[in-house]
């Protein structure tokens, strides 16, 4: 990654870890934790990495329906946070 993408991941994480678990208010799987952002080189899609407390099938299937279900959302309170890029990467989430 450049200096500019490992900014930019450096920047959706400070913001994610903030907006995702207000967005994603479940009890169930509680605290979201984001371990690693990566951003492709055109800066289109950014990767999430997030970890969460259990480890239990449905539980884990739960939070990722819930994170799915948020991702327009989450992705338009991330674009009123950082307004220093033109677009906003797609985000796509996944387990860690």
């Amino acid at each position: 990654m450049s200096i500019t993408t490992e900014r930019l991941a450096s920047s959706i994480q400070r913001e994610l870890a903030q907006i995702v678990n207000v967005e994603v208010k479940d009890k169930s799987f509680g605290y979201i934790n984001l371990t690693e952002v990566k951003v492709t080189k055109d800066m289109s899609y950014a990767t999430i990495y997030y970890t969460i407390l259990s480890d239990e099938e449905d539980v884990l299937k739960k939070a990722k329906d819930s994170i799915e279900n948020a991702k327009v959302t989450i992705r338009m309170e991330l674009a009123k946070k950082i307004r220093n890029i033109r677009k906003i990467p797609a985000l796509i989430f996944k387990y860690d």
